[in-house]
């Protein structure tokens, strides 16, 4: 499967899918370690994908997101940002309800 098409059928299979640097249970960059903490106290499961594992998904994700960091957070299918957006939602009580509807 090509690394796009394999993008575009995890954001599409996940209703809450997180692109990170490590795993949730061991983040490997603050950016990641903050945005996972803000998504678990949302307490709904979401998926993840460790880009350090897949270069290849590294190197096309920024192209298809047009968002050059990570980590990037999707929920239904749409981009919502990078660790400084999660925090701004999260300390404004936006991501909650978001990912509530998920």
């Amino acid at each position: 499967m090509e690394t796009l098409d394999k993008i575009k059928s995890q954001i599409e299979e996940n209703k809450v899918i997180i692109y990170m640097k490590g795993s949730p249970e061991a983040p490997q960059c603050g950016f990641s370690a903050q945005t996972v903490q803000a998504l678990m106290s949302c307490g709904k499961e979401f998926a993840y994908v460790d880009i350090l594992q897949n270069p290849d998904i590294r190197s096309e994700l920024p192209k298809f997101a047009n968002w050059p960091t990570f980590p990037q957070l999707w929920v239904n299918g749409e981009l919502i940002g990078g660790c400084d957006i999660i925090m701004e939602m999260h300390q404004n009580s936006e991501l909650e309800p978001l990912i509530a509807s998920a």
